[in-house]
């Protein structure tokens, strides 16, 4: 038996500087204080194309790459600022989606196949290790974005999508009769339930910790087989109080096309919304400051780059960015 190794390389993009959209027409500001951290000129870069489904964007500063997640595909791939190349950097993942970053480099995922949350180390060597499996005695559904605040706490949500659509992972029966958004301490492994929804999605946190960001997309319910749309296609916000508890429910936006399934708050408090028409932009006050018109639907997002003002754009099968005139 002949000991050539026939296994693919683990490269996906060649070396070579991001390609400008050509259809791209510029971003909509509707506010002037966009305007001077957004251009509308600014060009819609290529970074990567041919993807199945991009998600989970995460900027790795100690490694200078950002690590994104092709969830049909079941890889995790990594951008490399040096170059511009793109690497399979887990390959066989169990459907990983959102992706985070904590402050000691540990990676952590939203794995829809085991449904579970996992970590893996700051150099993605070996197999991710499941942290949180199960609440209440139960299986988890199948975790989907996570987020990790300024004091260390993990976020994430557990909608179905993995358990129910085939391509996101693979068919089980819930053992949960709740859908929710979770926070768990890896100091004590407390974990706690905090809010339920529809069909939780994206969640993000203000620079300062103290502001939740939830979407609730029912409405994508309506491409899963034999289920039906629901109504939401918002974003929940909730602030914690003095007791530290989360309260004061309410919605934030709503987008107009599609649903808001990923975002990225920045250190003005705005948030980052995707849509199925682009990313739209709100102020922390929820007022309309613009939108970058992509013409596919964005899945989600995040900032990035050395320099801090890159903003990082999955989107279907190609993963975009535009540079900011001032950093996130």
């Amino acid at each position: 038996m002949s000991d050539v190794d026939l296994r693919p390389s683990r490269l996906l993009r060649r070396a070579a500087p991001a390609q400008h959209s050509e259809d791209f027409r510029g971003s909509e500001i509707h506010d002037p204080r966009l305007a001077r951290v957004l251009s509308p000129d600014a060009p819609l870069l290529v970074l990567h194309e041919g993807l199945i489904h991009a998600e989970g964007p995460v900027w790795q500063a100690s490694h200078r790459r950002l690590l994104f997640s092709d969830v049909a595909n079941r890889r995790l791939n990594a951008w490399y600022e040096d170059d511009g190349r793109v690497e399979v950097a887990i390959d066989a993942t169990w459907f990983m989606n959102g992706n985070a970053i904590a402050a000691d480099g540990s990676i952590w995922h939203c794995e829809h196949g085991r449904r579970c949350i996992s970590r893996s180390n700051a150099d993605l060597i070996g197999e991710p290790e499941p942290v949180i499996t199960h609440v209440e005695g139960k299986r988890l559904n199948s975790p989907n974005d996570i987020a990790i605040a300024p004091d260390g706490a993990i976020w994430f949500t557990d909608p179905i999508f993995g358990i129910v659509m085939p391509s996101q992972g693979a068919l089980a029966d819930a053992e949960l009769d709740h859908r929710s958004v979770y926070r768990f301490d890896p100091a004590t492994g407390a974990l706690a339930r905090i809010a339920d929804f529809e069909q939780p999605n994206g969640v993000a946190l203000s620079v300062d910790g103290q502001t939740l960001y939830v979407s609730d997309t029912s409405l994508s319910l309506g491409e899963v087989p034999g289920f039906s749309a629901g109504t939401k296609h918002e974003v929940v916000r909730f602030r914690r109080d003095a007791s530290g508890a989360w309260s004061g429910r309410d919605r934030f936006c709503q987008t107009e096309h599609g649903y808001p399934d990923g975002f990225a708050t920045d250190r003005r408090g705005w948030l980052w919304v995707s849509a199925a028409d682009g990313v739209h932009m709100w102020s922390a006050d929820g007022e309309r400051l613009g939108h970058i018109p992509i013409g596919t639907t964005v899945s989600n997002l995040c900032f990035g780059g050395s320099d801090g003002r890159r903003l990082f754009i999955a989107a279907g099968t190609r993963l975009l960015a535009i540079d900011l005139l001032a950093d996130a």
